[in-house]
């Protein structure tokens, strides 16, 4: 493991329109000592020939692909696997990061002795254009307050591998991110580091702010019996529990500007 190094995980699929802007937002960080690791879930759309510029002339840009669509529970614990960094960080294939993330939030938890964080994010539309909405959330979550409801957004996360060790979770369709989140609370308390630092792409058709209430309670459930191991019960509870903080993060923390 390599100290100064961050490790971004980035899951794809049919995001050959996005991933190049995702990949730009990287390249431009003032801190540069990274590694960004791609796993490509069988994309059909020219996502590999977009990227191969890019690999040839970047070396810190690692390429894999699963050789079946197997989705992005399996291709995190994947890259995961791979990682050589410290720092693990997360960045989906269409979201952005702004230039300072990696230096500020590395410095954040290095200055407080900090092994997890998150920021705010601010959201955008499919057009890279600002809808006014900053995201933020709770000074400090503890595992309670994580299994409560999934506060930090993918794209704001970051935790010391050193500290955590390698996480890797259920093969889950949905709500993958949250359960390593719910793994490493179990480690570590995630502190908020109170910066907007990322821009998060709302509205892309498959994306999952795009599917129902139902659809979403239905895949909470899995997260609590599959990944948590939970009793029908308890999952059926923790659910209900979820969409409960849900709302109070809507009240709270998304605000307009």
């Amino acid at each position: 493991m390599t100290k100064d190094l961050v490790s971004i995980i980035t899951p794809t699929y049919n995001c050959a329109e996005y991933i190049t802007e995702a990949l730009l937002s990287v390249q431009a960080q003032t801190y540069q000592k990274w590694e960004l690791i791609i796993v490509d879930d069988c994309s059909t759309d020219n996502t590999r020939e977009i990227l191969n510029p890019f690999m040839a002339k970047d070396p810190r840009i690692i390429y894999m692909c699963n050789e079946k669509n197997s989705g992005a529970a399996i291709s995190r614990n994947r890259a995961l696997q791979r990682a050589r960094g410290r720092w693990i960080a997360f960045l989906d294939s269409d979201d952005l990061w702004k230039p300072t993330k990696l230096e500020w939030q590395i410095q954040f938890m290095q200055e407080n002795d900090y092994h997890f964080s998150y920021h705010n994010y601010s959201e955008i539309d499919e057009e890279s254009r600002e809808t006014g909405v900053v995201v933020s959330g709770p000074k400090h979550i503890g595992h309670q307050g994580m299994l409560n409801f999934c506060w930090p957004g993918c794209l704001t996360v970051m935790y010391d591998a050193d500290y955590i060790g390698l996480i890797q979770i259920a093969d889950i369709k949905k709500n993958n991110d949250y359960a390593i989140w719910l793994k490493v609370s179990r480690k570590a308390t995630c502190h908020l580091l109170n910066e907007s630092l990322a821009q998060y792409r709302r509205g892309r058709s498959g994306s999952i702010s795009t599917h129902s209430y139902a659809t979403l309670v239905k895949w909470h459930y899995r997260l609590f019996r599959e990944a948590e191991g939970m009793s029908c019960f308890n999952a059926s509870a923790m659910t209900i529990r979820n969409l409960f903080f849900g709302a109070i993060k809507k009240l709270a923390y998304v605000h307009s500007i």
